[in-house]
């Protein structure tokens, strides 16, 4: 059986983590590094859905772990269920990508997930997407808080669990 593109993808993180310079780990996370924790993959958190462009217009000011703000506009909402629950998470988009961009917390921010939340890219096919929430990974701030990293808005938190994607960062290495 050949290995999910998934899978590809998380080992090739990992191999960046351990190796690269420019890795968010510190050099000492480096040297006892053995990968990221993730949830297995979940298909029913793969969520193709059109994109509501009905939203509030205007800037949304994101503030960053570091005390400063991002500005990114809202492009849209996509809605879902989670386990039967309703759930919607709203893409943002920014100037200077062509991705849109979804910071967001959820029910296991904090417990078994980051606390301060989580991230995905993704693009829009008009206005078709896939949120595929088995991408959903950490921001740089969760491994070395000198990184300056956008919070998710309260409207991205989530009630509903996400059990899908990267896990917390346990290493223990001054946490």
């Amino acid at each position: 059986m050949s290995q999910s593109e998934l899978a590809r993808f998380r080992g090739e993180k990992d191999h960046v983590f351990s190796r690269d310079p420019h890795s968010p780990l510190t050099p000492e996370q480096r040297r006892s590094f053995k990968g990221l924790a993730y949830y297995d993959e979940n298909p029913g958190l793969v969520i193709h859905a059109a994109v509501d462009r009905v939203v509030e217009p205007g800037e949304v000011r994101m503030a960053t772990s570091a005390g400063e703000e991002q500005v990114y506009q809202r492009y849209g909402v996509v809605r879902f269920r989670v386990d039967g629950q309703p759930a919607e998470v709203t893409l943002y988009a920014s100037d200077d990508s062509d991705e849109l961009f979804i910071p967001f917390r959820d029910a296991t921010s904090g417990t078994e997930t980051y606390g301060a939340g989580r991230y995905l890219e993704l693009h829009a096919h008009g206005d078709d997407v896939t949120v595929d929430f088995n991408y959903a990974y950490n921001p740089n701030c969760a491994y070395d808080p000198s990184w300056s990293c956008p919070l998710p808005p309260p409207e991205n938190w989530l009630k509903v669990p996400i059990r899908a994607g990267e896990k917390t960062f346990g290493d223990g290495a001054g946490h």
